[in-house]
């Protein structure tokens, strides 16, 4: 089969859908990779380093999306979106409640297209795909809280892990999931003051085990979020409900009420995020101040260390793609995982939770 790879074209997006092992992997197959020039330049690898593996660098973005098989990272923009072709297939994150001009343009072109999101292993949201960038985004959210809470960031002049005399920075997290939880090892690990609101008790169980004393865990509910919300000097939404826009659990009069200078860093923005004031923005672009807070709403954080980022998600996609690869259009028979990541298919929105998001979409 014939793949491509094109350049990630989001802003500051340095990640690439294959690495050069990746592209091994897939030669030893039997299958052809047209590597757009300079797609993995951002996370450290080169066109040589592409054709070393056996594949063939293609200089324009259209070589690269002519092909049986394409693999990205994020969603298509609208200047990609003269690339579509029918009975093509696109492996990419998609996250398509938050975009219906995305979700309208793959129905009209007959694309097959599958999102890492929505691949799901039998059991309680297992995402396996979703779960490396979750991790990496988690750790970032505190990363990047913690710089933007600095005074010449904008933010009030916080130090999150304190010092002795002074009280640590209060570390506040709207869902304990992937996101929520590993937030709260790096907070915990700076020295802050963490709370972790979940409307899952045993998922909040699960987290006493593994936290202890350390963070305090709260049912989610109006008034506990309220409460914590007043008082953190990060907040960061960390909500996921699959497939769907996210709730919106922080209202603006709930913003207007937290300290000045505080930072909310909402994970869930590329599902619409969970925080009433809150917009995407971008890595060029990327915060705001509203209501006297500072906003981050980044949708690809994890492009922010595409080495790492670049890695960890091909380790999760590969045998994905090496199957899709194979097998084509009949790996979603085989794969029941893999049947599930679809969200368009012959000029149709087929993934329940989208359609559920869009039911004028659905024929």
């Amino acid at each position: 089969m014939e793949i491509g790879v094109p350049k990630e074209t989001k802003d500051q997006e340095f990640r690439v859908g294959l690495s050069p092992s990746s592209v091994r992997v897939l030669r030893e197959n039997g299958h052809t990779i047209f590597v757009q020039t300079q797609a993995g330049d951002g996370a450290g690898f080169t066109d040589d380093d592409y054709a070393s593996a056996g594949a063939e660098i293609v200089s324009t973005p259209e070589a690269a999306w002519n092909r049986e098989l394409v693999i990205k990272v994020k969603e298509p923009l609208v200047s990609e979106y003269k690339f579509l072709q029918k009975g093509q297939i696109l492996f990419t994150y998609l996250h398509l409640a938050a975009d219906r001009k995305l979700t309208e343009s793959l129905i009209d072109c007959g694309i097959c297209a599958i999102a890492y999101e929505t691949v799901e292993l039998p059991g309680a949201n297992k995402l396996p795909l979703l779960t490396p960038m979750s991790v990496i985004a988690g750790r970032l959210s505190v990363q990047f809280g913690a710089r933007f809470l600095e005074r010449q960031q904008g933010g009030r002049g916080v130090l999150l892990g304190g010092v002795p005399g002074v009280k640590p920075g209060k570390v506040v997290i709207l869902g304990g999931g992937v996101v929520g939880t590993e937030a709260a090892k790096i907070a915990v690990g700076m020295g802050a003051i963490v709370q972790i609101l979940d409307v899952n008790v045993e998922r909040l169980s699960y987290l006493e085990t593994l936290f202890g004393s350390r963070v305090e865990l709260l049912y989610s509910n109006s008034a506990h979020i309220e409460a914590a919300v007043k008082e953190a000097d990060l907040l960061i939404g960390a909500v996921l409900v699959l497939g769907r826009r996210a709730p919106i659990l922080v209202s603006r009069e709930l913003v207007k009420q937290m300290h000045p200078g505080s930072v909310i860093v909402d994970v869930a923005v590329d599902q619409g995020g969970c925080v009433e004031t809150l917009h995407a923005t971008s890595h060029t672009n990327p915060v705001y101040l509203e209501e006297g807070v500072v906003h981050y709403g980044v949708p690809n954080m994890p492009g922010a260390v595409p080495w790492t980022a670049t890695q960890a998600l091909n380790n999760s996609t590969l045998p994905y793609v090496v199957q899709l690869a194979n097998l084509g259009i009949k790996a979603l028979e085989v794969n029941p995982a893999l049947a599930k990541g679809v969200n368009v298919q012959n000029h149709r929105l087929v993934h329940p939770a989208v359609q559920e998001v869009f039911p004028d979409l659905v024929s």
